[in-house]
């Protein structure tokens, strides 16, 4: 009896001390980034989104840090860079430490009734309960009398998905589009882009819903609102892409009078910010609102609130598997300029991606490349990329003429290749460990505690070759061949990605070190100098290498991971995979158990290999490749 009166009475001292808190509403849409009025966009019809600017704030310089969905929310859930959890891959699903906690189980702890409506879409396993209710019921209006609230209301009508729906009754005109410069000036393309325009105003009516109920509530007053888009637009180039175009996003805050003394320091009704803030900010920025210092482990700084941080210099960005396909790529700006650094530079950017390609621009885009169709700005995304590239983004909105090589920008590419490297090193990126590895080695912990170890994950000598590899600078060669002699499995992956990087005339440098790796242990080594082998060695090195990746493909042999990159490599070799193709048709395609669309993946390519092959597929009419058994859903 003293035991539940102690706890009924904790619980009420915590209803009390809420009951002087802000409630908080966070209205949310995806794939959509600043095409709004307020924004300047004179194209874009957003009258509600444009109100609650006029009495908030918004922010100029805003970044998701990742420009895909899961990983863009896994930041803003656990505030740190998925990064450094092992959390980067689309789809993907990793262990937090012991003790670490997702935000709303610190708003809850707080006396907070957190609901979220209705996507979650995380790359961590959750640590417990961390919502009180998350699902299409989520609303504010299931809290207990006088509880305060903390409300997510995801809006899905702007998303890539939804763009390209047909048929579609346009509501903007397709010929008053701007239609950016990397992008051809077709009649596919300005649909796609006026209907993304008028999804956007079907989302502003959304939001505006979600306004008006809380007016007509009588808690517009008692509550902070803050409304963003989780990344860039859905058009290909901005989703998936570490640019300004797929990182920048609209944030509008708005504070009542009553919590203005927690509104940021440069607050003003109807105002606009250029502080450069972003996801991994945004729960740091929560628990300061509600005072609870942010902890040690959280990456972001506050912008608001009691623990309101010193602006920060610079906002960072990251691309890593998307779907089916693997990259790495980080990205780094400033008030002014945007670096990026590509890890894995012998990739074209536009690497064919099911999804991706269902978008009628994205199918447009590629045929116009292989015809030959296109100028040399919009030929880019189809081509291998550069090692580095820099933009001016005041004078150049687009991202199309690359300062790297200019004399003139040496200092400013200097410096921002410079944080880059040091927010790798301070947050202990784990990306550069091949995704099995993150998993593998990180079995009984967690990525994050086993990247704190330099015994578990040597950073610098992992980055090291990375960086060397990647840097396509042919004097670099002999220290790549000695890599592949490294204790650590990922400098031997690296040091064999450099040579296949290097194309032909690296491997026929290298024949005996590479056929010596298609004996290492480590499946990812293995897999790369066979692809090297396969691709650029002699004819005799086909058979043996393409008997290697079918082998690994085998996901019930070596496990998912090592079996998705096999089968990118025996991808890479085009045609000249024909040579077992029935090796490739033997390959177990059923998988169960894997998180959201994950399972997914593996069969998805197995199937473009194959048509890729001539090889016929059979699939009901309209269905896109996907696991076989599943049903395919509307939206990624």
């Amino acid at each position: 009896m003293k035991r539940a009166f102690i706890f009924l009475s904790l619980f009420i001292a915590l209803l009390v001390q809420a009951a002087d808190r802000p409630n908080i509403l966070w209205i949310t849409s995806e794939d959509n980034g600043p095409q709004l009025g307020c924004y300047g966009d004179t194209y874009a019809t957003t009258p509600n989104l444009d109100a609650l600017a006029k009495r908030g704030m918004l922010y100029r310089k805003a970044w998701s840090c990742a420009p895909v969905c899961a990983p863009a929310r896994t930041t803003i859930i656990s505030g740190m860079y998925p990064t450094s959890t092992g959390a980067e891959h689309m789809r993907s699903e990793v262990n937090l430490p012991a003790g670490f906690k997702m935000y709303p189980q610190f708003l809850r702890e707080a006396g907070y009734y957190c609901s979220n409506n209705s996507k979650e879409d995380y790359n961590l396993v959750k640590p417990g309960q961390v919502w009180d209710d998350s699902s299409g019921k989520g609303h504010w209006k299931n809290r207990a009398a006088g509880q305060p609230f903390f409300a997510i209301f995801n809006h899905t009508v702007s998303h890539e998905s939804q763009l390209r729906t047909r048929p579609h009754t346009a509501v903007h005109d397709p010929a008053k589009v701007r239609v950016p410069a990397y992008h051809p000036d077709t009649p596919e393309v300005r649909q796609d882009w006026a209907q993304y325009y008028d999804k956007i105003t079907e989302m502003d009516t959304l939001a505006g819903k979600n306004m008006k109920e809380l007016d007509e509530a009588g808690l517009a007053e008692h509550t902070i609102i803050f409304y963003y888009g989780d990344h860039g637009s859905g058009m290909p180039r901005s989703k998936r892409w570490p640019y300004n175009s797929g990182l920048h996003v609209p944030l509008i805050v708005y504070f009542p009078p009553k919590y203005q003394h927690l509104a940021p320091k440069d607050y003003q009704p109807g105002g606009e910010s250029s502080r450069l803030v972003s996801f991994v900010d945004l729960a740091p920025t929560l628990l300061s609102l509600i005072d609870v210092k942010p902890p040690a482990w959280m990456q972001g700084h506050a912008f608001a609130g009691k623990y309101d941080a010193a602006p920060q210099p610079y906002v960072y960005g990251f691309r890593g598997r998307m779907d089916e396909r693997y990259d790495l790529v980080r990205s780094v700006r400033d008030d002014r300029y945007i670096y990026i650094r590509h890890y894995l530079p012998h990739l074209p950017y536009g690497q064919y991606l099911n999804y991706m390609f269902q978008t009628p621009t994205t199918r447009i885009w590629k045929q116009l490349y292989d015809e030959g169709k296109l100028n040399a700005t919009q030929s880019r995304f189809w081509q291998t990329k550069p090692s580095e590239e820099l933009y001016d983004l005041q004078s150049d909105r687009d991202e199309i003429n690359n300062l790297a090589t200019s004399k003139d920008h040496q200092a400013i590419l200097n410096r921002l290749r410079k944080a880059h490297e040091e927010w790798v090193m301070k947050t202990r990126d784990v990306g550069f460990l091949p995704e099995g590895e993150v998993h593998s080695r990180a079995k009984g912990s967690s990525p994050y505690e086993i990247a704190q170890n330099d015994k578990t994950y040597d950073l610098k000598s992992i980055h090291a070759m990375a960086a060397l590899a990647s840097s396509l600078k042919p004097d670099t060669f002999p220290e790549l061949k000695r890599g592949l002699k490294h204790s650590d499995s990922a400098v031997r992956w690296w040091a064999a990605q450099g040579i296949l990087m290097r194309g032909d005339s690296a491997v026929k440098q290298a024949l005996p070190e590479l056929r010596a790796a298609l004996k290492d242990s480590s499946t990812y080594v293995r897999n790369t100098a066979a692809e090297a082998l396969g691709r650029f060695g002699e004819a005799s090195d086909l058979t043996p290498s393409l008997a290697i990746l079918i082998a690994d493909a085998d996901f019930t042999k070596t496990g998912f991971y090592s079996a998705l990159y096999a089968l990118n490599g025996i991808d890479h070799l085009e045609t000249k995979a024909k040579a077992n193709v029935t090796g490739i048709k033997a390959l177990p395609n059923e998988l169960t158990g894997y998180p959201g669309k994950l399972g997914e993946y593996i069969p998805r390519l197995q199937e473009r290999i194959l048509e890729n092959l001539g090889e016929k597929i059979t699939r009901p009419p309209g269905e896109a490749p996907a696991a076989k058994g599943k049903k395919k859903k509307k939206a990624e």
